[in-house]
Parts: structure tokens; C-alpha cells; sequence
């Protein structure tokens, strides 16, 4: 059995649909239910429905063999695992973000800085030799500015649109091309390589 740790929501959805085309029986995952633990008919596959910063933990681990995490939650993790394939879904960026009119904050000598991606603020900023405050923020990360809470944001940005409506602006991309990704634990990778190399080849076939 191959076990997959999926993140909820969208993502799992469009995850379901590109490993259906290449042969993984995904019906479970459209059934209306609240299992967090789900087996294909055949029991061939297993899927652990998980939070998308929770999957590189899971894979890690081993408990599950492979695992669909974008770029930025592999990128803020840090998990010893493989990174194996670009599935070219959900394609953003990570950005620095705040007012237009603010651009020279980002020289301030004590620059706050409200993020979900802590580890990445702490790394992004120590390679400029610049010391920040962190925020930890989970959501409606935009608020942060607006209130004073912050002087900036580092977030992922797809559109724009919630920037726009905030009268925020990206001010600096930090990394570009982020998008969904297919991990896998090093053992399984090994150990259950019959079973996963043909996988990850019928995924290449389909992206393409």
C-alpha cells in the first residue's frame, strides 16, 4: 500500500483529479465525509488528509510515503525528505508586501515583520545581515500593516487582489515559483520503489 498525506481543501481537490490521471484510484477522496484516514477500493492507496504545513511532517516521518506540499511550506519546513516533482499547481510568489509609499521601510534598523513563514523571515533576513521583529500571524496576514501591527508582510501572493483591496503593494519578491510539489520519505522511496518510480513517471506523463 502507498500512503499519500494530501492538504485539505483545494489543493487535495486538484491533487485527486492529476493522480486519478495517471491511475491512482482517488474516488474516496470525492466522497462527502469527515474521515480524516481514507483507502481506495481496491486498498492499493491511503490518504492521511492533513493541514498543508502538516504534510512534509507526516512524509518525514515515514507514516506517510509521499506528499503534495507547495514550495513555500517545503521551503519554511525544511523536512529531511525528496523533493521529486514540480506539479505545476497553485503558482505564486512569496513577497515582502506593504504601503507603496513605504518602500524605504524595508532600510529601517528595527523592521517588523508580520508573517506565517517564520523560519523563512529569520533566514530571508539574516543572509542581508539585518535584525527584525517577528510577528507570527496565521491569517489575514494584510491586517497587520493596515493596523500598525507591522511595517511589513511576508506572504505568498497568486493574484494581488487582497494586496489591492488593502492598498498594499508587493515591494520585493522573495522567491518566485512557488507551487505544489510532490515529496517523498527516504526510505519509502527506496523500500517501495517498485511501486513509486512507475507513479512518479505516469505524473511526469500527465504534466507534460
Amino acid at each position: 500500500m502507498i500512503t499519500f498525506a494530501l492538504p485539505k481543501g483545494r489543493l487535495a481537490e486538484k491533487s485527486a483529479e492529476l493522480l486519478q490521471k495517471c491511475g491512482v484510484d482517488t474516488a474516496v477522496l470525492a466522497e462527502d465525509t469527515r474521515k480524516l484516514v481514507l483507502e481506495s477500493g481496491g486498498g492499493q492507496y491511503r490518504f492521511f488528509l492533513v493541514k498543508p504545513a502538516d504534510v512534509p511532517v507526516y512524509v518525514e516521518a515515514g507514516v506517510a510515503d509521499l506528499g503534495i506540499a507547495g514550495k513555500d511550506t517545503l521551503i519554511e519546513e525544511g523536512r529531511e525528505l525528496y523533493e521529486v516533482l514540480d506539479l505545476k499547481m497553485g503558482a505564486c510568489s512569496l513577497c515582502i508586501a506593504g504601503y507603496p509609499a513605504r518602500k524605504d521601510v524595508l532600510t529601517n534598523a528595527h523592521l517588523r515583520v508580520a508573517t506565517k513563514y517564520v523560519n523563512t523571515a529569520k533566514q530571508v533576513f539574516a543572509e542581508r545581515g539585518e535584525e527584525i521583529e517577528i510577528i507570527p500571524l496565521h491569517g489575514s496576514i494584510e491586517l497587520a500593516p493596515v493596523t500598525g501591527l507591522a511595517d511589513v508582510i511576508l506572504d505568498v501572493v497568486q493574484t494581488g487582489s487582497t494586496l489591492k483591496a488593502n492598498g498594499l503593494v508587493v515591494l520585493e519578491e522573495v522567491f518566485t515559483g512557488i507551487t505544489a510539489r510532490l515529496v517523498a520519505n527516504k526510505v519509502s522511496f527506496k523500500t517501495k520503489a517498485a511501486e513509486i518510480l512507475p507513479l512518479i513517471a505516469g505524473l511526469r506523463e500527465v504534466l507534460v
